[in-house]
This record gives C-alpha cells, structure tokens and sequence, in this order.
C-alpha cells in the first residue's frame, strides 16, 4: 500500500479518536431515546451532526484533495480518494444511552475499500486495517471464525424499514432451519466488525448503505472473512444488501439465504 495512503490512515486514527471523544461527551444518558425520529427505528441525534462536522473538516485541512462523503450531509467533496464516514453508527442504541454504536471512517481508492477505522468508546474497541496489511482490534491481530458447521454458527441479521413485511422473519426462519443462533444488535458496522474478528459467524442486512460498510469491507477481507459484492453490485450508490461470513460456511450460507458472494 502507498505512503499516501498510510500518512492518510494514521492521521485518520488520530481524527477518530477525537471525533468519538466528542460523541462520548454527547451520549444521553440511560433511558430516552433522545433525538429525532426520521421514519421507523431512524434517529437522528445532534451527535450525528457534530462528530460529521468534526471529520470533515478536519481530513479536508489536512487532505483538500480528496473526497468525502458522510451520512448526514452527503457527498460534499470529490476525489479519487474518497472517504467515508458514519458518524454514529447504531444511533438508535446510542439515543438510548447504550453502548453499542461506534464511529465508522473508511477510504476508498477510486472504488477499492483501501483502509477503515471502527472505533466503539463505549466498548472501549477500536477495529483497524489497511489493505495488504492485516486486521486489527486494538493493535491484535483479528482472523474470522473457524467454524465449519451452521449448527455451531452465530448469524446476525439487521433490520431495516426499507425491505418489505416478511423478509427478516423469512431470513431468520433459514437461519433457524440451518441450526444457527440468530442475534441483532442494533448496529451493521459492529456486526461486520464482529464477523471479522470471529464473534459472529455471518452477518446479512438486506438494504445497508455505504457509510454503514466502507470501513468494515477492508478489515473483513484482511481478516479472511468472505462478503457479498457490495460494491460491483452498485452499494456505492444505493442502499443494497450485505452478507458476510466466516469462510467455512459462506457457501451454505449464502446459499440457503439466496445472497451471492464475491
């Protein structure tokens, strides 16, 4: 990987770092939820905005150059660096005063996910990789799970009001038939983060976004995780579905739920 690209990964890290001090210090506290409701389970917090608003202007001081792209305000810049952020992922946890949300930052080289940063304060965790050079949960390395068998896997699956009545419960009731342990967590990066690092074995949302995934593709494929083709498949403009997973049953998986895989 270029020196550009590792100058611009460890002053990203120094950024989000301070970008989830920031939502720490504005996290409600425990009951809620606080913010606004968008549409069903959508929050939106004055959180959102300000560790955006951090990011950006903090990468387009030190990097003018490149593009940038958040969930809230849009894609603001161009270039052929892009980078990629979620402020809050899993806002509605974070609204209610939970722990699990995080601060997702990635970077893309024209459409290649080069480099991702996760970071969770509330978890006190932070997922890293650059690609050609590993995956990483506080500085350890992280490998996805050796499981080989559906009946031992642990598949979570997101919810989203985009996809129509009946879906997630079809999606779960396979998982059920294969022998697996279904969860939801409230939060896609995290769960993408946690198939990486071999706590989930699978992780499928039928309509995810790019914000939502840009840092986790990279530290899944340097992790040894196998994904669906997110970005050939045009989640770089649109809301599309994701599925990830440990590489000894990606090809179940993917099979029984009626997802391809790269």
């Amino acid at each position: 990987m270029s020196d550009a690209i590792l100058c611009r990964f460890e002053a990203a890290r120094s950024i989000v770092r301070d970008a989830a001090d920031l939502a720490m210090s504005m996290r409600p506290a425990s009951g809620g939820p606080t913010g606004t409701q968008k549409s069903a389970q959508d929050w939106l917090t004055e959180a959102d905005g300000a560790v955006e608003a951090l990011i950006s202007t903090r990468i387009g001081a030190l990097f003018p150059q490149d593009g940038f792209q958040g969930e809230e305000e849009g894609r603001t810049r161009t270039g052929r660096l892009r980078w990629v952020v979620d402020p809050i992922d899993g806002t509605s946890n974070f609204a209610r005063g939970r722990n699990r949300w995080c601060v997702s930052l990635g970077l893309l080289e024209d459409d290649l996910p080069v480099a991702g940063i996760i970071q969770a304060p509330a978890l006190n965790e932070t997922y890293t990789a650059v690609r050609g050079r590993g995956a990483f949960l506080n500085g350890r390395p992280i490998h996805a799970s050796p499981v080989d068998d559906t009946r031992s896997a642990m598949i979570e699956m997101g919810w989203s009001n985009r996809v129509p009545a009946g879906v997630f419960e079809d999606k779960v009731a396979t998982m059920l038939r294969l022998g697996a342990m279904p969860r939801s967590g409230g939060s896609g990066a995290l769960a993408l983060a946690d198939v990486a690092c071999g706590r989930l074995d699978g992780y499928l949302e039928m309509v995810i976004n790019i914000w939502d995934v840009a840092a986790a593709l990279v530290i899944l494929d340097e992790a040894g995780a196998r994904t669906s083709p997110f970005v050939r498949d045009g989640g770089l403009e649109r809301g599309i579905t994701i599925l990830a997973a440990a590489p000894r049953i990606a090809d179940d998986l993917a099979a029984a739920l009626d997802v391809p895989l790269a």
